[in-house]
């Protein structure tokens, strides 16, 4: 077994603190991966803060991980030692459900195993990114394109396939209107990738703060929503809004801004129910869907899109013992615009 370092938290309450956790023996077709950084991420403060239901703690949060490869298992063929790799929200699924036969692992009809807050096939808790190794089987680790720098490619495992999957599965393109909720974390990736996609991008944020980030990161407009004249004003124009924000909405308002045919897609995750007007939907046949992560065929495809266009996040890199003021920074919306642990510090 391998013996990493890690920072792990004890309860909903409790400050992060130095640990030791055992990575198991490979296996087969498992990788040795020795992390470089990972990424924080607004669902790795909900699960250490017990918001979506009750913690096996000690927990080591962390699924935006990127890292090199350091041993693999005696029939790996995917991999080599000195390999840039990563590994997103998921380590694990059955690999035989009709959802996982079409690459969609994240959608596995028996559950997939979370690369945190989980139990592997072995019975084990899964342990997370906040650390210095990580073992992954093969099929769920993916390359890292050599022009991306480790740092900035750890979010891009949840941050960037979250908003690329949607993007993706609902054509975001030339010709298409696109809106996206939120400029933080999620949210300035969406607009980098739908840019990027060819669609007309507008940013919709409670202030104008941020304007001339979304502008720079590729949006044509920007507009206040805590300003009750954007509603009027963009009533009936979005083809697809994708909403990256992790709080409770006015959701028919947001739906007066789609097309007739268009799509709201959330994809954060707000930590109470959400309530809406089905008539709101009816009278333009509008649609709202969820959307979570990608499978490891798209997260891969998503690494490539992004090198190929040059979409990396802007990051902030801590130490280990900057997560707990991370976190609150996070929560305050002081982040420009994902942070980043470099586990050298662990």
């Amino acid at each position: 077994m391998t013996t990493a370092k890690a920072r792990a938290v004890d309860g909903p309450d409790k400050p992060f603190r130095a640990a030791e956790i055992q990575r198991r023996d490979l296996d087969l077709h498992d990788v040795l991966i020795e992390i470089k950084y990972a990424g924080i991420c607004h669902s790795d403060i909900h699960t250490a803060h017990g918001e979506w239901g009750p913690v096996n703690y000690p927990l080591v949060p962390g699924h935006e991980i990127a890292g090199i490869v350091t041993e693999v298992g005696s029939e790996v063929t995917k991999y080599k030692v000195g390999d840039r790799v990563g590994v997103g929200c998921m380590v694990d699924s059955c690999g035989e459900c009709e959802n996982c036969q079409k690459g969609e692992e994240q959608y596995c009809l028996k559950g997939n195993i979370p690369t945190y807050a989980g139990v592997d096939k072995y019975g084990e808790p899964t342990q997370g990114g906040y650390s210095t190794h990580i073992v992954v089987i093969e099929d769920f680790v993916v390359r890292i394109p050599d022009n991306i720098e480790l740092d900035v490619a750890a979010p891009l495992l949840c941050a960037g396939i979250t908003t690329y999957s949607p993007l993706n599965r609902w054509n975001a393109g030339p010709g298409k209107k696109v809106a996206v909720v939120g400029l933080g974390g999620l949210g300035h990736m969406a607009v980098k990738i739908a840019h990027a996609m060819g669609a007309e991008v507008t940013v919709l944020s409670q202030t104008l703060n941020k304007k001339e980030d979304g502008l720079q990161f590729g949006a044509e407009n920007y507009y206040a929503t805590s300003d009750p004249a954007t509603f009027e004003k963009l009533a009936g124009t979005f083809d697809l809004i994708i909403n990256t924000v992790s709080a409770k909405l006015n959701l028919d308002a947001y739906f007066s801004l789609l097309t007739l045919d268009g799509t709201m897609v959330n994809v954060g995750a707000p930590g109470e129910p959400l309530s809406l007007n089905v008539m709101s939907l009816i009278g333009h046949r509008r649609s709202f869907a969820g959307s979570m992560i990608g499978g490891i065929r798209e997260t891969q495809e998503m690494l490539n899109f992004c090198a190929e266009h040059n979409i990396v996040p802007n990051i902030e890199i801590i130490s280990a013992d900057q997560i707990d003021e991370a976190y609150q920074r996070v929560l305050a919306s002081d982040v420009k615009y994902r942070f980043v642990i470099d586990t050298s510090t662990m």
